[in-house]
């Protein structure tokens, strides 16, 4: 499990399945605490026109025996910026992701995608039920009101 981006310098992969994302060892195994990863930039490309889409990721996760390293899953999300894919494919794709080769307790994504053709669109997935105890804040993004 050793790292290969972290304390190095790493390229921007030029698509999402090139991506290598590094995990290491939950600090904190066996205790449930929820970590978040908030992605207001994101980019990819519209799968018709080809014209960028923007939107605002926020990722939960409750930690199983590893964790997503950060700059990993920085040059992973930079890697969508000229991928083609519907907003529903983007975000449920990282989620699934994550949630497979991770491995956590509980996953979720929201995607708050801004408008194309005046309709915003906001997609989420979750991996199943969150497990008992755990603090779930809201992802605390409005929907479209001229997000900002």
């Amino acid at each position: 499990m050793t790292p290969k981006h972290l304390g190095q310098s790493s390229a921007l992969p030029s698509s999402p399945e090139e991506a290598v994302l590094d995990y290491v060892p939950n600090p904190r195994p066996g205790r449930p605490y929820l970590v978040r990863f908030t992605a207001p930039e994101f980019t990819s490309l519209c799968p018709v026109t080809a014209q960028p889409d923007f939107a605002h990721l926020v990722i939960d996760y409750a930690p199983g025996a590893t964790i997503v390293e950060s700059k990993s899953l920085k040059l992973f999300l930079g890697a969508f910026r000229n991928h083609q894919a519907f907003h529903e494919d983007c975000t449920v794709g990282i989620g699934e992701r994550l949630f497979s080769e991770m491995a956590p307790v509980w996953l979720r994504i929201g995607g708050y995608w801004y408008p194309r053709g005046g309709i915003p669109i906001d997609v989420f997935w979750q991996s199943g039920e969150p497990p008992a105890g755990l603090w779930l804040p809201g992802q605390d993004v409005p929907g479209y009101r001229g997000r900002g």
